[in-house]
């Protein structure tokens, strides 16, 4: 599999996860709709955010919150595009994983700025609680940005640990 296939196939699988689940709640739940799966732990909700990760920014005018988490979200595909995009350097062999990390935040970012363009909103449903403390609702395009965040923290901490042990 060519270096490009491997994580356009994430990407691909991303983008189509979050937009059949988006569109599987909106079609079938009412706004502020919750419905227990484990109480105390797990909810599916329907909730439309118009801002950002955990509601940031969702007060600020419509038309400059639209311009800002577009043109963030397009500065993101684009860095992360070009580091998917460009072959890795045969002398330093790059890790599989570092390039799933990569395609799963590029999936999960182009997902939710497909909700942001076409709806100005993107819509959350995934509701988790952690003892007394409840996380914001979430969709499948932040849990791919979240797992590929940590993948690349990870993947990171551990070439830097092996650099200083051959060093």
């Amino acid at each position: 599999m060519s270096h490009r296939s491997y994580p356009a196939a994430i990407v691909a699988t991303i983008v189509l996860l979050d937009r059949l689940t988006k569109w599987w709640i909106i079609a079938n739940f009412s706004a502020s709709d919750m419905h227990t799966i484990l109480p105390g732990v797990f909810n599916i909700v329907h909730a439309e955010n118009p801002g950002a990760a955990f509601g940031v920014f969702s007060q600020g005018h419509p038309a400059l919150r639209a311009i800002l988490l577009v043109g963030i979200s397009s500065l993101v595909l684009m860095f992360v595009g070009k580091l998917l995009w460009t072959a890795p350097n045969p002398a330093t062999p790059e890790p599989p994983l570092l390039r799933a990390a990569l395609a799963l935040v590029f999936g999960g970012a182009l997902g939710n700025m497909i909700d942001r363009v076409f709806r100005g909103e993107v819509t959350d449903f995934i509701q988790v609680f952690i003892g007394a403390y409840e996380f914001p609702a979430f969709n499948v395009a932040d849990s791919a940005i979240t797992v590929g965040a940590v993948l690349l923290i990870g993947g990171l901490a551990r070439t830097e640990m092996l650099r200083r042990r051959t060093s």
